[in-house]
Parts: C-alpha cells; structure tokens; sequence
C-alpha cells in the first residue's frame, strides 16, 4: 500500500497572500498620489512643490460717481467687482456674469456698458457712474421717479441696470418711438416682463428733457 509522502513545510518568512496585497497596494497608492521621481515615490505635500505665483496685480485710478478712486486689483477683476466688493457700490447687480442680460450695466464715460465684461485695469482716468450716482441728494433722478410713477419693476433686481440703461438711451437720442426704444434696450432682461412700463418710463423721461 502506498504510502503518502508529508507536505512541505511552509517557511514562516515567505509573504502570504494576505501580506502581498497589502504591500502591493499601499505601494500603489503611493505612486499615485505623489509621483514617481527618479525611482522614489514622492508624497502629496510633502513641501517640495513650489508655491503658486502670486496673480498679476495693477494700480488704477479712476472717478466712481463723482468720486476719485485709487486701488490695486488683481489684473483679472471686472469692473462689477470692483465695484461691489472694494468699493461696496452694490447697486449694480451680478446677474449672469456673462454680458447676457444687462443687471451689471453702469455708465464708463457716458457710454453703456456690461461692467461683468469690463476689465477694471483698462479703466485708467475713466469716469464711472451708477445707479447710486444718478440721485441729486434726496432728489431722484427723473428716471428714477417715472419707473416708480409708471410701476416700472416688480422684484427689483434687474432695474439699476434698466435705469443706467435707459440713462443711457436718453442722452445717446434713442427714444424716437417705442420700438426705437425697445430695439436700443434689448440688452436689459426682465424676467418679470415689465417692459411696457420701462419703455413708458423712458419715454417719459426723453420728454421731460
């Protein structure tokens, strides 16, 4: 009868199984994480990375209502930023951010424009104005009185652009008609569809002056 030969032996120093998984993912991780340099692993913040260049920044000064204004500004911010969070003007609202739909609108030298699209560093020596520049003190600007004369917003957010808008539009002469008027402010979104009253409310005022 045969018999059965003894199974070998296991040498308690050989890995297990067990063992070289965990080795193997560990080491993985690792790699991963950090990158391998010159056949070393190097760990995720392990101080070797450089820092970050500080953004380009330029010095601007220009007239915000009246007001003459000198700051540092990182190259990239807008001319809305600047406006709402150095300058605290928050008038002037952030609606798309994308030039769409006219909340940001301000005057730049007595022209419109989408102050979201307006790089502040290109604004050297230029002369700003807001919706909180229109007031003459406690006297509202004649605009501002015919939208509330003739019921020209409802929620209220897109009006300070409105009424820059529609400043604008006066002084530039494009209030002939209704359509004209329509056609000059088109970029001016109301989500609440006032815009029979606001065209009114311009019309109104282009009278008056």
């Amino acid at each position: 009868m045969p018999t059965e030969s003894p199974e070998p032996a296991v040498s308690s120093s050989a890995p297990t199984r067990r063992t070289f998984v965990t080795t193997s993912t560990a080491v993985g991780g690792v790699v991963v994480a950090g990158g391998v340099i010159g056949g070393s692993a190097v760990l995720v913040g392990s101080g070797d990375a450089a820092a970050p260049a500080p953004a380009p920044s330029s010095r601007v000064s220009l007239t915000v209502n009246g007001t003459r204004r000198t700051v540092t500004v990182d190259n990239r911010t807008s001319l809305l930023d600047l406006l709402r969070e150095h300058f605290g003007l928050t008038g002037s609202k952030k609606g798309c951010d994308a030039g769409a739909c006219g909340a940001c609108t301000v005057l730049v030298d007595g022209r419109r424009v989408n102050s979201c699209l307006t790089l502040a560093v290109r604004l050297e020596g230029a002369e700003v104005t807001t919706i909180e520049g229109l007031a003459d003190g406690d006297e509202l600007h004649p605009l501002q009185q015919a939208f509330i004369d003739e019921d020209a917003f409802q929620c209220g957010y897109c009006t300070p652009g409105q009424i820059m808008s529609g400043v604008g539009c006066v002084q530039e002469g494009h209030t002939g008609s209704p359509e004209e008027i329509r056609e000059w402010m088109s970029g001016n979104i109301c989500r609440c569809g006032c815009y029979v009253n606001i065209v009114r409310a311009v019309q109104r005022t282009a009278r008056r002056k």
